[in-house]
């Protein structure tokens, strides 16, 4: 027993690529990105600096529900008593929390980790909402199930940086995927903005009623897509891997630049949390594709 611990965090920390039928990988990567597609949407609505404590709505209100509406006494009373007093500190975490999983979920990348991190928050969610007026339980308990399966599953074997990590998939195919979604979002938001450019919300490319989204670009945010989506593709196609570096920076730079600006400024890049996400998505599927591709090319090398 004493080695539990260790064994289990090397167990959540390796790729998630073990051996089964191919249509079951397929089954656990659809799953994955299924529920990836459902924080992502999500964290578009956790707005910094407030969270909607001022108002009263938006996170603020949900957890709030935890004690109006309990499910579970003890966990009632540690809403009221620390997180609502120290509200603002919660929300960025709850932020920071599920935009990592919307990350590591979409791209594949320490998928058990990311499931576990899942499975957790959840419950914790279950635990706030559940009872409160309109909900349905059964969302709560689905969410965990889901979750729990993709602990177990595959799911980072196909189109997955897990995939890379473990060395059984060159990333070509994954550079090919994110590079291309990117550059095709890219060109949608540019054109859809060209009658308001610069304009502080973009164009969402999202659908309200299926809640669905990849975020909102203005004319520069889409720029922004299409350069690190074909940087990507050059990556892909065989280009030098020190693009890499360039997408990733890219991408990375313009997920932060939203982060500080959200609910401070007008975002330049007329995004959401939700772009965000998708832009630290496209950050690290640059990173594990250009670093697969120099290693293939040293250890081709004489």
């Amino acid at each position: 027993m004493k080695g539990f611990p260790q064994a289990t965090l090397r167990w959540l920390l390796a790729p998630a690529v073990h051996d089964g039928p191919r249509s079951q990988a397929w089954a656990a990567a659809a799953l994955r990105i299924l529920v990836g597609l459902m924080w992502l949407y999500n964290v578009s609505w956790k707005r910094a600096p407030d969270f909607g404590q001022d108002s009263g709505s938006g996170l603020f209100k949900f957890t709030s529900y935890a004690v109006s509406h309990p499910v579970f006494p003890p966990y009632s009373w540690l809403v009221e008593h620390l997180v609502l007093p120290n509200f603002s500190a919660f929300g960025w975490a709850v932020l920071l929390t599920e935009t990592a999983l919307a990350v590591l979920l979409l791209t594949g990348a320490w998928v058990r980790a990311a499931a576990a991190i899942g499975l957790a928050q959840s419950v914790a969610i279950g635990l706030s909402v559940a009872f409160a007026p309109h909900e349905w339980p059964w969302s709560y308990w689905l969410m965990m199930g889901a979750h729990g399966l993709l602990l177990f599953s595959p799911a980072g074997r196909l189109l997955a940086v897990d995939s890379v990590r473990a060395r059984l998939d060159t990333g070509n195919a994954l550079g090919f995927v994110w590079g291309g979604l990117s550059v095709v979002m890219g060109v949608i938001a540019a054109l859809l903005s060209l009658g308001d450019p610069l304009a502080a919300s973009g164009v969402g490319l999202q659908s309200t009623a299926l809640s669905l989204s990849v975020g909102e670009y203005n004319l520069l945010g889409g720029l922004v897509l299409i350069a690190a989506g074909v940087l990507i593709l050059l990556i892909a196609r065989g280009g030098p891997a020190r693009l890499a570096l360039g997408a990733a920076v890219l991408a990375l730079l313009a997920g932060l630049s939203l982060h500080v600006q959200l609910g401070f400024s007008d975002p330049l890049l007329g995004g959401s949390p939700t772009s965000a996400a998708y832009l630290f998505s496209v950050a690290l599927v640059a990173v594990f594709v250009g670093s697969r591709v120099a290693t293939s090319r040293t250890a081709e090398s004489p």
